[in-house]
This record gives C-alpha cells, sequence and structure tokens, in this order.
C-alpha cells in the first residue's frame, strides 16, 4: 500500500474479468435477514441554527465527537455534515436501539459546545456551505461534478439524507426474491422521497420542491446518478451500467488525482490509459455512482432526506424494511406501487415523471397518495410480525395519521424565518 491507503498497481483488469466481478459482488443473495442505516446530520448552532458555524469551530467540535466510543461508524461529508452508519444488525430494533445510544452521545457530547444536529434533506439557512473537509477524492468530485453546475456542491455539502441498507433477497422468483425487491425499490423509492420530502427552503428561499434534496441529485450529473434500465436482469443491467458511466477521477500515490472527461470504466479497461485499472479502480468506481437504489451486495436505498426531531429518522426505516421483509407486506406494497410504472415511464429513476413528480409534490399527486396509504397500513400490519417495538409502531401510526392519510409530508410543515 502506498501512504495514501492505494493500492500500489493490482494486476489489470480485463473487461469480462470486470463483468464477471461486478455480477459476483452486487448482488449476494439468501434470507433477507440484517438491517443498517446510514444518518447524515446538519451541524448547526444550538441558540440559532441561522448563525454559521465558522469551520475551525466546527473541526473541533468534530474532533470532540471522533473521540466518543461509538458503535456505529462515524465519518464526515464535505460540508461538515455528521454520518453514523449502523453496523449490520440482525433485526429493526438491535438497529434502531444501537443508532440511538450512539446519536444521544452525539448529541450530549455537541451541546455544552452549542452545537445541535439539525435533520433537514438540504440547509434551509446556508448556501453556499464550503467544504471543510479537503481530501483528494473530494477535490476531484468537486472538479468533475461543476462540469454540470452548482447541483454538485450543494449535495456534498449542504444536504443530509436517511439511507437504509437491507439485503438484496433470494435467488428464486417471489416476494423476498432480489428481482423483485429491485424493481420494487425503484417504484416504492418514489413513495418514500414524497411521503418522507423535508426539504423546501434552500438558503432561505423556497423552491418549488418538497424534496429539493432529490431535485439536486435529479439534476446533477448525466449519468452517475441514474439508475440502470427497471425492466432487466439486474446484475447484467447494473453490471453493464457501472462499466458505461464515465470515470470521476483516477487515483494517484501522489499529488492531486487526474479527472478525466468523458471516460468510461469500458473504456478505461480497453485502452488501459492513462494507467491500467485494477479490480480496486473498479471497486472504487462503484463509489463514485449515486443511484437512488445501490446494490453493494445488499441494497442501499439512498432516496429519504433527513427527517425533523431526535427519532423522526426511525419512522422510514421501520416503514422500509416492514415493507421490504415481511413478506405479507412486500406483496402488498409491490401490488400498490405496480401502477406507477406507467407515471414513471421508460426512463430510468430519478429523472423519470414519476421520482420528479414525488420531489416536487410529495403526497399532494393523487397516485403516489394512494399507493402510500397502502404502503403504510401494510408497514403497520407488519411491524409486529418484525418485532417492532411498541413506541416505534405508535410513531409510525402518528406519522400515518399527521401526513399520509392528509396528504402531506414533513416538508409541509416548515417555516424558514432567515432574518
Amino acid at each position: 500500500m502506498s501512504p495514501s491507503g492505494i493500492p500500489r498497481g493490482g494486476p489489470p483488469l480485463t473487461e469480462a474479468e470486470a463483468e464477471d466481478l461486478l455480477r459476483c459482488i452486487c448482488f449476494k443473495t439468501g434470507p433477507p435477514r440484517t438491517v443498517g442505516v446510514e444518518l447524515e446530520w446538519l451541524v448547526h448552532e444550538l441558540r440559532d441554527p441561522r448563525l454559521p458555524v465558522r469551520p475551525p469551530r466546527l473541526a473541533a467540535a468534530l474532533d470532540t465527537v471522533r473521540a466518543l466510543p461509538l458503535v456505529s461508524a462515524l465519518t464526515f461529508e464535505p460540508g461538515g455534515q455528521l454520518e453514523l452508519s449502523s453496523r449490520p444488525a440482525g433485526s429493526l430494533m438491535e438497529c434502531l436501539d444501537s443508532l440511538a445510544a450512539d446519536l444521544a452521545a452525539v448529541r450530549a457530547a455537541l451541546g455544552p459546545l452549542g452545537l445541535t444536529l439539525s435533520g433537514y434533506g438540504v440547509d434551509p439557512w446556508h448556501a453556499p456551505r464550503g467544504r471543510v473537509l479537503h481530501e483528494p477524492r473530494y477535490d476531484a468530485m468537486e472538479t468533475a461534478l461543476n462540469r454540470t453546475g452548482p447541483a454538485g456542491r450543494a449535495m456534498m455539502c449542504e444536504s443530509a439524507s436517511v439511507q437504509v441498507c437491507l439485503d438484496a433477497g433470494l435467488e428464486e422468483p417471489g416476494p423476498l426474491g432480489y428481482h423483485r425487491r429491485w424493481r420494487l425499490a425503484h417504484l416504492l423509492g418514489a413513495v418514500l422521497v414524497a411521503a418522507f420530502a423535508n426539504s423546501p427552503v434552500h438558503g432561505g428561499r423556497r423552491t418549488g420542491w418538497r424534496s429539493t434534496r432529490q431535485a439536486l441529485w435529479a439534476e446533477l450529473d448525466p449519468r452517475r446518478t441514474l439508475a440502470p434500465p427497471p425492466d432487466g436482469e439486474p446484475r447484467a443491467e447494473w453490471a453493464a451500467h457501472v462499466l458505461d458511466t464515465p470515470v470521476m477521477c483516477v487515483r494517484a500515490e501522489e499529488g492531486p488525482w487526474a479527472v478525466p472527461e468523458g471516460l468510461t470504466f469500458r473504456e478505461w479497461l480497453r485502452t488501459g490509459l492513462p494507467r491500467p485499472a485494477d479490480a480496486d479502480d473498479l471497486r472504487y468506481h462503484m463509489t463514485t455512482l449515486f443511484p437512488p437504489v445501490r446494490p453493494r451486495g445488499h441494497l442501499e436505498l439512498r432516496m429519504m432526506d433527513a427527517q425533523p426531531g431526535r427519532d423522526g429518522w426511525m419512522v422510514p426505516v421501520a416503514v422500509t424494511t416492514a415493507v421490504f421483509d415481511d413478506p405479507e407486506a412486500a406483496e402488498t406494497a409491490y401490488r400498490a406501487v405496480k401502477p406507477l410504472a406507467e407515471l414513471a415511464g421508460p426512463g430510468p429513476a430519478p429523472r423519470n415523471p414519476l421520482w420528479l413528480t414525488a420531489a416536487r409534490d410529495g403526497l399532494a399527486d393523487p397516485e403516489l397518495h394512494a399507493a402510500a396509504r397502502a404502503v403504510f397500513s401494510a408497514a403497520l400490519d407488519a411491524l409486529p410480525r418484525i418485532g417492532a417495538s411498541e413506541g416505534v409502531r405508535r410513531a409510525v401510526a402518528a406519522f400515518h395519521e399527521r401526513y399520509v392519510i392528509p396528504g402531506g409530508c414533513p416538508a409541509d410543515d416548515l417555516q424558514v424565518v432567515t432574518s
């Protein structure tokens, strides 16, 4: 390994080897058993979130948090957003309880420093927000994403989400089969965007979107944020998508990383330029793809805004887990969202009409509203079967009554005072 942690030249990878590797590692099938969550939070002033947190003060606070003995993995996004990633848990409650304990420890450490964690899909007050982290990866990412406008910088520095990680599913057909779960994720994903939209204000201004965060993802890059075609064989479609997406950067042991323009990974393999690509380059390339559902052995569902309140994040985690991992709820949810395919059309998420409507209108759209009501009802029925606590069931029921039944979302509550 080099001092930078970048491998010193593994054997060059052929195109056929790359395709085989992708098919093997991206959908690892078996009975759905584990749940994981990645929570991103904005860090704000406790006394007045409209006040900017200066970079030196933020850096000192992050150093304090790094010293905590957490179970979850702790990382920071380029704008200083704090991220906690749970370990794979054997049940919904194991995951929720572990993350809740770590969050309590982080909040207890930040409070005396006058800082707090805020759950919004994008920062309502501060835009543009500069990068706090200056590393070769983020330098290269900003250069690449700047080619398509300011959405990339906003995504890097001003956005936060709730991401749910679930097993890919069984090899065989049925409600828990990986093919069905892949299809379900791309239709249900739009319902989750709409129900949990929580970013109607960015930089002190209303944007016209209930989920500005999702709108930024749709604007971000011509290909990097897109899902592959939804109706093909998932392994083959994903492998082709990975290889035909342009490379964000070519890592180097020393100095800045190259940021080629328009060089797909397939072309890199075929030409061997600017240097031969190896298996680690392919694995790294996959981390620079940002579709709404990303297969990494398991499925990462990446489309939900960060949620308000101390425990609001638990609701999307509980609902998503229930309708994916309980067979009866999975079948009900699939029947509820299947008609949305007509609204989606042939285009990929998140740029097709279904996903754009979800981000703009939330559950005010009648078709998404009808689907959400069926999905949440199925989740509420399933939560006792998957061992959800009474507190979690009450939280989901309260969200259902407050937002889903009348056709609203957290974005409808957000009133930001800018001065």
